[in-house]
């Protein structure tokens, strides 16, 4: 049996996360906490943070000697007296502190009021409704970093690198992603519309998504080839229970004889730091490097695995792909230069700074860089990522956009959402005979030749159920012509025939 237990790190640079405040986690753009959309925020969203808990502010002396601070106090008590309305103070020194961290220039740098952080705190503490999407702010914009598994936004078709450009009609272009996602958040069976920018497709379009209860199961394991006892385990996420639920799907596939396994990060944005470290100590040798931390004086702290229980002992394949943040780049890392262990798929995200947290008396909470992270050669893969020794792309129609169910395509219309819906169709096995965005006759009659297969009223118009079936279609047909996994299959394969001689 495969035991999990309490990662080892007596260190007081790396803090354990406690009842009063879960920050141990690693955070992916903006503070970073990039915020899972289902806003949600269901564990740290993001990529790699080592919080520590500085527990209330810390006293900072403040005296006549401090001049750094008079034009300052100056303009607090000028706006005070003077402007044309009464301000609120708390607004003001909130925005002054804001103003402050978002002079670093740095993303993964934020303020969260008392607001934001009670609304944060929730989120990762009990149940979160939402549409199931991990967000980040880049350069001004809200961008998708993953979705969820089975989540809304998911099914609704959003893919990392998406832009979100508005929230049910409002800009949110220079938002933070915390002030994003308090729009985006919402309760169940209530719907909210994005408008999506998607890189390399011309133009935006809506979304329309309704927001549902994220599940907090973030481990899916299965046999996928009973006869050559090779079995799946997808790791959405890294939140307080991953490593319990992982022993238990480890445990279960080994009763049911698995000898070889592909371990799924594609598309897991991140999570609590310490359970990257433990999972890692479950397939890593004891004593085995996990990463390494280095602070602005270029001093480096290694952090190892501790492992007294004994390791699955079957091959293992990982795949990972532009969705894989955070701290699956961490455990992507480790298995790579640690553990010889192949990776499959696309490069990943590239999240390497390093983030604490302190939070204050009244509640609002301060997140900053503190420091860089390496993999166990010593490598920053910052705004690089981690290239897979194999690298294999999905099928073309993977990457297809979403169609807006709301919008009603039809002949003679013309647009890139027509486009698209082409694009799906031939791909399902409904062949309109062009791809260039014009519905003519041949649209028209692939479209209702795929209505006919699914039971749906037969009109040549694609619009409602219909575009929701289609984009159902296509996921199904990704699901079950998964080249990454295949490849990953038929690299593990090779791996266990080397076990055998």
């Amino acid at each position: 049996m495969i035991e999990s237990g309490e990662n080892a790190l007596d260190n007081e640079q790396v803090n354990h996360e406690t009842e009063d405040q879960k920050s141990g986690f690693i955070r992916m753009k903006k503070f970073h906490f990039i915020m899972l959309l289902f806003l949600m925020v269901f564990l740290s969203a993001g990529i790699t943070t080592f919080a520590l808990a500085f527990g209330d502010e810390q006293a900072v002396s403040v005296g006549t000697d401090r001049s750094e601070f008079t034009k300052l106090y100056s303009t607090f008590d000028t706006l005070k007296a003077n402007y044309y309305e009464e301000i609120e103070e708390e607004e003001l020194i909130n925005g002054a502190i804001n103003g402050m961290v978002q002079a670093l220039n740095d993303p993964y740098s934020d303020y969260m009021d008392t607001r934001e952080a009670k609304s944060f705190n929730e989120s990762i503490s009990s149940s979160f409704e939402g549409i199931g999407a991990e967000i980040q702010e880049l350069d001004g914009y809200i961008q998708i970093v993953s979705p969820i598994k089975e989540s809304p936004a998911e099914k609704a078709g959003l893919r990392p690198n998406d832009k979100v450009i508005s929230v049910d009609g409002k800009s949110i272009q220079g938002m933070s992603a915390t002030e994003a996602v308090l729009l985006i958040r919402g309760e169940k069976g209530t719907t909210v519309t994005l408008t999506i920018e998607r890189p390399g497709v011309s133009g935006s379009m809506d979304v329309s998504i309704v927001r549902d209860t994220i599940p907090i199961e973030t481990v899916y394991g299965e046999m996928i080839d009973a006869e050559n006892g090779i079995a799946k385990v997808q790791v959405t996420s890294f939140s307080e229970n991953t490593t319990e639920e992982l022993v238990e799907a480890l445990n279960e596939l080994k009763s049911q004889g698995m000898k070889g396994m592909v371990l799924d990060l594609r598309q897991n944005p991140g999570g609590l730091l310490d359970r990257a470290i433990e999972i890692a100590s479950l397939f890593l040798p004891n004593n085995s490097m996990i990463l390494q931390v280095e602070d602005r004086e270029g001093n480096r702290q290694e952090i190892k695995s501790s492992n007294s229980s004994q390791n699955p002992d079957v091959p293992l394949v990982v795949l990972v792909d532009q969705g894989s943040a955070s701290a699956s780049e961490i455990l992507a890392g480790a298995f790579k230069e640690s553990g010889n262990i192949p990776l499959v798929g696309e490069k990943t995200f590239g999240k390497g700074t390093v983030q604490r947290a302190q939070n204050f008396k009244d509640g609002s909470n301060l997140k900053f860089t503190t420091e860089k992270w390496l993999t166990p050669d010593g490598n920053w893969i910052h705004e690089k990522g981690i290239t897979p020794d194999v690298q294999v792309s999905l099928p073309e129609y993977a990457t297809l956009t979403m169609i807006n169910p709301d919008t009603e395509l039809k002949h003679s219309s013309s647009s890139v959402e027509v486009q698209t819906a082409q694009k799906m169709l031939k791909a399902v096995g409904f062949d309109p005979g062009r791809e260039d965005g014009f519905y003519d006759d041949g649209t028209e009659q692939a479209v209702k030749d795929f209505q006919a297969s699914v039971n749906l009223e037969v009109t040549g118009i694609l619009t409602g159920d219909s575009t929701m079936k289609l984009m159902e279609s296509l996921r199904n047909l990704i699901q079950s012509n998964d080249t990454q996994l295949q490849k990953a299959v038929e690299v593990l394969k090779e791996q266990m025939e080397i076990e055998k001689e």
